[in-house]
């Protein structure tokens, strides 16, 4: 079986911890003896090496101009890089991803950024906190009322959650993706989040 591509979308600077447990689970199965039904790639602005907060260098696989057609959902990875313009061509990728109806992922300023252009208005969501996200996210934000002060939100194909959240993002995506059963899944999450 051919394995679908989950593109994680990174800009310079990203948080590389918020993509760690996700990313092992969906390249590797979400625990050893699972199936694996994903591979996990990389795009950014330019395939220009990029990097993350904690030094660490990526060559992305993709850049906003060649993004396949055929993949399962792209997760956006925070970093203060979301507010600045560069990041505006992104936007134009994940509406057609939406539309499209494949997961759109987006934690920490990530989430702000979907809010900034709108993508969060009509759907349950969370991010880094309400006021924060009004805050960063301007006039294109009108979703207030389907805020939920949760770490992790999961709505129709899109997953939100705020910065202290990989493993409640992870756990989400998980499930939208349909990666494993929802006993692995829980299993998984426990197994990270308790060491049980």
């Amino acid at each position: 079986m051919d394995k679908k591509e989950v593109i994680f979308v990174l800009l310079n600077n990203f948080a590389d911890w918020e993509g760690a447990y996700i990313s092992t689970c969906l390249n590797m199965g979400v625990k050893p003896g699972c199936s694996i039904k994903y591979k996990v790639k990389t795009l950014s602005l330019s395939k220009d090496p990029i990097s993350s907060i904690g030094g660490f260098r990526v060559l992305p696989d993709y850049d906003i101009n060649d993004l396949p057609n055929d993949y399962a959902g792209l997760i956006l990875i925070g970093g203060m890089n979301w507010f600045l313009p560069e990041a505006n061509p992104i936007a134009s990728l994940v509406k057609k991803a939406i539309a499209e109806n494949k997961l759109v992922a987006g934690i920490c300023n990530a989430s702000v950024y979907l809010g900034m252009h709108g993508f969060l208005n009509h759907v349950k969501h969370t991010s880094n906190t309400l006021d924060y996200l009004k805050q960063y996210a301007g006039t294109q934000y009108t979703g207030e009322a389907n805020y939920i002060n949760d770490q992790a939100v999961r709505d129709n194909n899109i997953v939100t959650a705020n910065g202290n959240a990989p493993l409640e993002f992870c756990r989400e995506i998980l499930y939208q993706l349909d990666a494993a059963t929802p006993e692995i899944i829980e299993e998984t999450y426990s197994f990270y989040k308790n060491e049980l």
